[in-house]
């Protein structure tokens, strides 16, 4: 057996094609031991940290950072530890035609094709067994490997028992379906592994695909590019910058929600004089210390309640079974800066929180954000969004719906302004909101009540008791 191991890029789990190695933690020469992290990639959907399967000293890095590297190539080359070789057998192997099948040990026999799942421990025989080309043998199916072959980083496990509903491995079964009908999956970002096919002998095809984006979960709202574009040469007239990784899904993502779903926006111009100050008296509360306390948080509150008596709204459209799914939770997703730009991460189950329960989770949700450390379940599973455009000076927008939701409310600026105050016009804080929902789902008079419903919240606080 060769005494060089080659790591190849794994499949993450999220049936994508492709990841950017964004940095390296090791250099030829550096020792490396089993469950060690050698990398950070990002795919379309998140960063992930890729640990090496066995030990060794690396031998070759094959690609500089940010380059984007397929699945299934090998990226780093490492020269096996000395005594970490299988020992090779006593007799030589019966040929092939009288030998029974015996399981190999991990290190010595691994699927071809397809890369194991960097989530889980281990990969999953599947049931599915691709049809066999004419004319060509049908190869033996090799056995699944070991649990404890693969390393799991909590945050990735996490997101795969949110997939599957459990713990544990995945199929790795390659699902069916044409090349062009892969591209079309691969450009709108949609998982083909989650795409129920309609098509002959269970094939994918395109409007499958369709389908699937229109009722899609919650995908990461537009943002900067992750790295800085490179300095401008004198002179130089136009910068192209590739699209690529999470850029590109989005802006496939966002096309396809404004083309896909009627966009309806409405306004609303409040006095929230009342909020700001329950605000600072809400700092001052025991019960709240330690905890993020700002108006975004109360305009959060205020949302729940809306939704709470108005729950029409938290739906979803599946146009693949021309169906309203209406949800009986609320998953409420929150803009969030990053260093690699503005994600909508989710607080799950945001409508059984208490106001410090909600705090805390706003807290959480924001540090994680900006830490880098938001794993890919938290951005899943969204029902509304908030984003607040009135951190940067803007008084309101018409955001886009994320797929598979129905509703995104943008908060503008609070500002002092001359306003009309029991019959006297007096300095106030005011703002403005904007709420965007897919008319499909929900019509004028629905949307006008849960805009309005929240104005009042804001505008009056003490709603939150009487309403809640």
């Amino acid at each position: 057996m060769s005494r060089y191991r080659e790591f190849k890029m794994p499949d993450v789990g999220e049936g994508l094609t492709e990841a950017e190695i964004l940095k390296w933690y090791v250099q030829p020469g550096d020792t490396v031991t089993d469950g060690q992290v050698v990398c950070e990639v990002e795919t379309a959907k998140a960063a992930v940290e890729l640990p090496i399967p066995y030990d060794g000293v690396v031998h070759e890095l094959r690609f500089e950072e940010g380059t984007t590297v397929d699945v299934g190539t090998s990226i780093i080359t490492v020269d096996v530890a000395p005594g970490s070789e299988p020992e090779k057998p006593a007799e030589p192997a019966a040929p092939l035609a009288a030998a029974a099948p015996v399981a190999a040990p991990a290190e010595e026999k691994k699927p071809e094709g397809r890369q194991p799942v960097l989530v889980g421990y281990g990969v999953a025989e599947s049931s599915t067994k691709r049809r066999p080309r004419k004319g060509a043998p049908v190869p033996e199916q090799p056995q699944a490997a070991p649990a404890s072959t693969y390393y799991a980083p909590p945050a990735a496990a996490a997101v795969q028992g949110e997939l599957n509903g459990h713990a544990g491995t995945v199929t790795l079964d390659r699902p069916l379906a044409k090349p062009p009908v892969r591209k079309l999956a691969k450009d709108l970002g949609v998982d083909l592994t989650t795409v129920t096919p309609t098509g002959p002998d269970g094939i994918i095809t395109r409007e499958d695909v369709h389908a699937a984006v229109a009722t899609a979960p919650v995908v990461a709202l537009p943002e900067p590019l992750a790295e800085a574009p490179a300095p401008v040469a004198a002179g130089a007239r136009e910068t192209r910058i590739p699209v690529k990784g999470v850029r590109k899904a989005i802006a496939a993502a966002m096309v396809t929600s404004a083309f896909t779903a009627p966009h309806v926006t409405e306004f609303i111009t409040l006095d929230v004089t009342r909020t700001m100050k329950l605000v600072e008296e809400l700092k001052a509360d025991k019960d709240m210390a330690g905890l993020r306390v700002n108006p975004l948080l109360l305009v959060a509150k205020a949302l729940l309640v809306a939704i709470k008596r108005n729950p029409e709204v938290n739906a979803a459209w599946d146009e693949a079974n021309q169906e309203i799914v209406l949800k009986h939770y609320v998953n409420l997703g929150i803009a969030a800066a990053t260093p690699r730009g503005l994600i909508v991460p989710n607080i799950k189950d945001a409508h059984d929180k208490t106001l410090p329960e909600l705090a805390a989770a706003l807290g959480e949700l924001v540090s994680t954000a900006r830490e880098g450390k938001t794993s890919p379940a938290a951005m899943q599973g969204g029902t509304v969004t908030i984003t607040n455009v009135g951190v940067f000076g803007v008084d309101t927008g018409t955001p886009i719906l994320n797929p598979g939701e129905s509703a995104i409310l943008a908060v503008g600026a609070i500002k002092l302004q001359p306003w009309v105050h029991k019959g006297k016009v007096k300095p106030r804080q005011v703002t403005t909101l904007a709420l965007s929902f897919d008319h499909r789902l929900v019509d004028g008079e629905l949307g006008s009540k849960v805009l309005a419903d929240v104005a009042a919240i804001l505008e009056n606080p003490k709603r939150l008791i009487t309403w809640s």
